[in-house]
């Protein structure tokens, strides 16, 4: 608590909004927009900012409630291996969260509201069930998060929402080959939410939060963390064959070494806060493989 007279206000929302991770709503959009490009030729640029922004605001919507409801349900007690959070950190009270959650909320919506104006009832639904989806992540009374699902939900709106949506709405259509890379993006972003599992797989167990890592146990979590980080690199092949991109399918490959040692790392290092910078760097990974994977497709 002695640290909280030397946060600045702006400084403690910055930390609410857990910036290290936010990159996970940006590279599916980078992707899908890369996509839609390399087939038209052509990007619509507010509606890409528009789902940009709109899917950054969902993200720290859901970590703003995130941080609230946890604490209500006491998952963030003093045994907390991961970063500091604001309401348990007392730097903010759980009221001025779920507001601000809110606020983002509402501003995604106007985001949405637009982009459905542009899209049709295809956006309205994902829209809604994006936002639907972030409340219930850890709200309502069985919180996606509490029921071993939020691996799923990541895979599902951070990847194949964002990327597929975003790509829908430069060129009015769906194929195979995006949703492939959305599956590849879904999957590199579902590996962040293994690692915060896992790193706090007992406080969890003994509040009942039945997350994956607690089925799965210690051994299982590596294996599916491995799986989560390699699969995309095999799907890599499909990809191009789907879409035709060359350059796109090979370079994401640089960051294969990366990814190798954070496997090793995360079976080796000792539970404790050694995992926070692993979690960081693995959504650093996945912004190095869609950065790639877009470099290869516009080049």
């Amino acid at each position: 608590m002695s640290t909280t007279c030397q946060l600045s206000p702006f400084h403690i929302w910055l930390l609410a909004a857990r910036p290290k991770t936010l990159t996970v709503s940006l590279t599916p959009v980078m992707v899908g927009v890369a996509l839609a490009w390399f087939e038209s030729n052509v990007v619509a640029w507010l509606p890409a900012l528009a789902a940009l922004l709109g899917a950054v605001l969902i993200q720290i919507g859901t970590n703003l409630h995130n941080d609230a409801a946890d604490f209500a349900r006491g998952a963030d007690g003093g045994e907390r291996l991961g970063p500091a959070r604001a309401v348990a950190s007392g730097w903010l009270t759980a009221r001025q969260v779920e507001r601000a959650a809110f606020v983002c909320f509402a501003l995604a919506m106007l985001c949405g509201a637009y982009l459905a104006w542009l899209g049709g009832w295809p956006i309205v639904v994902l829209g809604l069930a994006s936002l639907l989806s972030g409340w219930a992540y850890t709200g309502g009374p069985r919180p996606l998060a509490y029921t071993g699902l939020g691996e799923l939900f990541v895979w599902l709106f951070f990847g194949l929402a964002a990327v597929m949506g975003s790509f829908y709405l430069q060129t009015f259509r769906l194929d195979w080959g995006v949703f492939v890379a959305a599956s590849m993006v879904g999957l590199l972003a579902a590996a962040v939410i293994v690692v915060n599992n896992y790193r706090d797989l007992d406080g969890d167990r003994a509040i009942g939060k039945n997350t994956m890592a607690v089925r799965l146990g210690r051994q299982g979590s590596q294996v599916e963390y491995g799986l989560l980080l390699f699969v995309p690199y095999l799907l890599l092949p499909v990809l191009s064959g789907l879409t035709g991109v060359k350059l796109g399918a090979v370079l994401p490959f640089l960051s294969l070494p990366w990814a190798m040692n954070l496997l090793r790392r995360f079976a080796s290092e000792p539970v404790g806060p050694a995992f926070n910078v692993i979690l960081a760097q693995t959504a650093q990974l996945q912004l190095a493989f869609g950065a790639l994977l877009v470099l290869g497709i516009i080049l």
